[in-house]
């Protein structure tokens, strides 16, 4: 059973009604106050906020962000990261939505219904963030969990979110427009469909997996063509479509249709989200990388950074440059203790090393490391900006991805 998400009947606690109004901004609120034991840092938190010390707020998905004050002269990077919804949670959210008209006069009118995300709760969609999912993060050296930089940033996100609930739908990774233009296109298949009798069929991942455990005579497969035969008709005026763009996607889904026959499922699930990446990731040209760029909604930084998480990674290079997590203390353990032991032959003065989650950090040389879900260690590098970039493929060996490292920062 999926935990409780907090409704409009449930009173602010204390600390709460300063910075949300309604009851979705309040369950924001008490995502964060859940999510820690530690007061005394969301005291100073709702402190630093209340003097307004957190900088303007970027949202992307998955992602909220600003600069926050604090005691030294320059701000801080803090962040606060919430899970992304799949696809198919993206399908059944928005399903449910579609199938109450009010559920959508209300979003219309910049309300979230109570209703909705009981709804959408009780299909295993978490719409509002549990305590669970909050995930901050920070530059300062305080290193508690949350630090009170990113509790102020959490107090100040919810006045926003209290004026415009799409903030939460933008930070599980849709924005007000793809979600309203996905509730009209669902309204029109369903009087199309009121229409027309209906007809049976299986997704295309059930109908692969029936294939793959029991596949059938195949003859020998032909080398993959060299090119692409073109279009045999221009598109339509005025569709805003190019021969050349179609011909390339052509190009793109042969290849993946060989490779997937051939039995590399590696990008058989991949997001939207992700598949731009990936697109971008093959070098499609400057144009190309610009509008998937726009049309992912993603920050051109941020984009630019999961390109080259995919160049080193694919798929789960992403997952490690998204979404931080709680690995195995004995790996984390008995990974720093060798690390320590090459540092020790690698510098002259004493390297430090910090862990948080699954990332270890040599602070003073710019280089990090992320240990991924398939148990290896993915080197970062720090620019000049304090953002960590990929920087060489992931290694099973945490001593062999940090000498990747160290070599790439020119140490």
């Amino acid at each position: 059973m999926s935990p409780a998400v907090p409704g409009p009947r449930r009173g602010p606690a204390r600390g709460r009604r300063a910075f949300a109004a309604t009851w979705w901004g309040q369950a924001w609120v008490a995502a964060l106050e859940d999510s820690t034991l530690d007061a005394g840092r969301l005291a100073r938190g709702r402190t630093y906020a209340r003097k307004g010390m957190v900088g303007p707020v970027t949202i992307a998905p998955g992602q909220v962000k600003a600069a926050v004050q604090g005691s030294r002269p320059r701000p801080y990077r803090s962040s606060v990261h919430l899970p992304v919804l799949t696809d198919l949670q993206w399908d059944t959210l928005l399903d449910t939505i579609a199938a109450r008209a009010g559920h959508l006069a209300a979003l219309l009118d910049d309300e979230m219904p109570a209703e909705l995300v009981d709804d959408a709760r009780h299909a295993g969609v978490p719409l509002l963030p549990l305590p669970t999912e909050l995930d901050p993060e920070c530059s300062c050296p305080d290193w508690g969990y949350p630090c009170k930089h990113a509790a102020a940033l959490c107090y100040a996100i919810a006045a926003t979110i209290d004026t415009d609930p799409f903030v939460l739908f933008a930070l599980r990774g849709r924005g007000r427009e793809e979600v309203f233009a996905r509730l009209r296109a669902l309204r029109t298949a369903a009087q199309e469909t009121a229409a027309a009798p209906a007809q049976a069929g299986i997704p295309a991942a059930a109908a692969y997996a029936h294939w793959a455990e029991e596949p059938p005579e195949l003859p020998e497969l032909p080398e993959p063509a060299a090119h692409t035969t073109a279009l045999p008709v221009a598109p339509p005026t005025g569709s805003g479509l190019a021969a050349a763009d179609l011909e390339r996607l052509m190009a793109d889904a042969a290849a993946r249709a060989a490779r997937l026959i051939a039995g590399d499922t590696t990008d058989l699930h991949l997001t939207q989200h992700q598949d731009a990446v990936r697109i971008a990731a093959s070098d499609p040209g400057l144009e190309w990388f610009h509008h998937l760029i726009q049309n992912s909604g993603t920050n051109p930084t941020a984009f630019a950074r999961l390109t080259r998480a995919w160049r080193h990674g694919g798929p789960t290079g992403i997952t490690v440059a998204e979404q931080p997590y709680t690995p195995d203390p004995t790996v984390m353990k008995t990974t720093r203790a060798a690390l320590d032991a090459a540092l020790a032959e690698m510098t002259d003065s004493p390297a430090h090393l910090r862990a948080w989650r699954n990332r270890l950090t040599l602070t003073h040389h710019g280089i990090q490391l992320r240990l991924g879900p398939d148990a290896r260690w993915y080197p970062y590098l720090q620019d000049d900006d304090g953002e960590w970039w990929p920087a060489a493929p992931a290694d099973s060996d945490p001593v062999t991805a940090l000498t990747s490292a160290w070599s790439q920062n020119g140490e």
